[in-house]
């Protein structure tokens, strides 16, 4: 579930993630996990981020693996949109 970040083409910030909720019409929610180093311990921890994506097909369902790319604000709070489903949920 962990993943790094990835700049796009166009230079905006992309990142892999597992949808975790998929209720909303044209929106998912997204959990990001990174992993970053303590800085006194030197142990790896892992952060959960949930971001809310646009999905205009409504083609995302709970437990895929999706790639989102930063965009401009579409909401309050979604400035993120689907760019593709890396992994169907089995």
């Amino acid at each position: 579930m962990t993943e790094q970040t990835v700049k796009a083409k166009s230079g905006k910030k992309e990142f892999v993630g597992i949808v975790k909720s998929d209720k909303m019409e044209k929106t998912i929610v997204v959990a990001i996990a990174t992993k970053t180093l303590h800085p006194l311990y030197k142990k790896y921890i892992t952060r959960i981020k949930k971001v809310k994506a646009h999905d205009e097909k409504n083609e995302a369902n709970i437990g895929d693996r999706v790639r989102v790319v930063e965009c401009r604000p579409i909401s309050k709070e979604k400035c993120w949109k689907l760019a593709e489903i890396v992994e169907k949920a089995r």
